[in-house]
């Protein structure tokens, strides 16, 4: 690896996700590759060994299980690579199973973005301070232009999670705004179709936007959604379903 940056790969099915901690550990002096799904993750590194995997657990078709139990059962496609889960899927039986899959550290969605990028530091043993960027404080001009983006739980979420920097919640944020139009969409096809499992992957995957972006009280609907669509649960889900998309439209994301 001499003269050569180490490689991490990230396997995040939401693109959001995935360009928000590309602009986090953009200053770290890594090579990192995005993946969407667990195929993706494979063929990344089949064409070239990484020292760290990032992945989350709730994936379309494969999931974060099916790629770490690959790494377990294939020492030359896991190489030396530490492996991280990065999910908001995180029980004390979820756990217990990753640990047995050798993964070196679980982190919990919502985590702050500073914990993220220090556990890439400490997995590839960089430097102290590697790539860290002062947090930003919340400008007055922004605060006087965008009221209704700044509420109080939003500060919150942009001091604990993304360690001060206003610009970078409200860029995530917009990108997520972009996005739920077609959520939307698709939840009620899969709601109309009786397609539990999928609903389930979306809810789970609504659930961690929403945490990251400080709201719980939409997080806390996408969670009781996720479980109704876990049990299969027809009648929840169709309770369940409006309430989250009332709750989006009345907080201004939708």
């Amino acid at each position: 690896m001499t003269g050569s940056l180490p490689r991490v790969v990230f396997v995040d099915d939401d693109a959001a996700i995935r360009r928000l901690v590309a602009s986090v550990l953009e200053d770290l002096p890594i090579e990192l590759v995005c993946c969407a799904s667990v195929a993706e993750a494979r063929a990344a590194l089949r064409a070239q060994a990484a020292q760290l995997v990032i992945t989350d657990l709730m994936l379309p078709v494969e999931t974060g299980f099916d790629l770490l139990e690959s790494l377990a059962a294939d020492a030359a496609l896991r190489a030396d690579a530490h492996l991280v889960v990065f999910s908001a899927g995180l029980h004390a039986d979820t756990r217990a199973r990753l640990t047995g899959l050798g993964v070196w550290r679980q982190l919990s969605k919502p985590v702050s973005l500073q914990a993220l990028e220090d556990c890439v530091s400490d997995a590839l043993s960089l430097p102290p301070g590697t790539g860290t960027v002062a947090p930003t404080v919340v400008p007055t001009a922004l605060t006087a232009a965008n009221p209704a983006h700044l509420r109080d739980r939003e500060q919150h979420a942009i001091v604990a999670q993304f360690g001060g920097d206003a610009a970078l919640y409200l860029a995530f944020r917009s990108q997520v705004q972009s996005q739920l139009p077609l959520d939307i969409l698709e939840g009620e096809r899969l709601l109309t179709q009786a397609d539990w499992p999928a609903l389930h992957r979306l809810s789970h995957s609504l659930k961690g936007l929403l945490s990251l972006l400080g709201d719980e009280t939409g997080a806390a609907l996408a969670r009781h959604l996720e479980a109704s669509a876990a049990a299969a649960d027809g009648a929840a889900c169709h309770q369940g379903w409006p309430a989250l998309v009332r709750h989006l439209g009345g907080s201004g994301l939708a």
